[in-house]
């Protein structure tokens, strides 16, 4: 499983910003991330100023937003929903879309409980097997839906 450093996470973001500033070839991944880029104008600037970007810092206390950990939710649910990993997280993305009116809103949604699910995850409130994170992610969107569990 790749494991990317902060330095890693940072330069992929600021670089697929830059190659598309730039109409340059990108990879599949990088098109992505440049397509998530796009809706959030608030970080365009902030990823070009490349050197500002390595060295920035966003601690919970400073109540500003980490950029590079917001798109790289983003960047999760794209897979999650390209493979349907968990299971109907294709379909439930599918129907908060429908419900929002909007993939970006639903997305938005959906990325509270990714974040809730690795927080849960991290502090030990949830059982440390994949099934059960991935049962209570799919409930968390259930809810999000307003739907009941199956």
């Amino acid at each position: 499983m790749l494991q990317p450093t902060r330095e890693d996470v940072r330069r992929f973001f600021c670089d697929a910003w830059r190659k598309h500033r730039a109409s340059s070839e990108v990879s599949p991944l990088e098109r992505i991330a440049i397509a998530c880029i796009l809706e959030h104008p608030e970080y365009q600037q902030f990823l070009a100023d490349v050197e500002r970007a390595m060295v920035a810092d966003f601690p919970v206390e400073g109540g500003r937003e980490n950029p590079f950990l917001h798109l790289s939710m983003h960047l999760s649910l794209e897979e999650q929903v390209s493979i349907d990993q968990p299971p109907g997280v294709r379909s439930l993305l599918e129907a908060l879309q429908a419900r929002y009116g909007d993939r970006h809103a639903a997305a938005h949604e959906a990325i509270e409980c990714l974040g809730e699910i690795v927080w849960r995850a991290q502090r030990g409130s949830l059982p440390s097997d994949m099934p059960a994170i991935n049962d209570a992610y799919i409930e968390c969107l259930r809810r999000r839906l307003g739907r009941e569990s199956s």
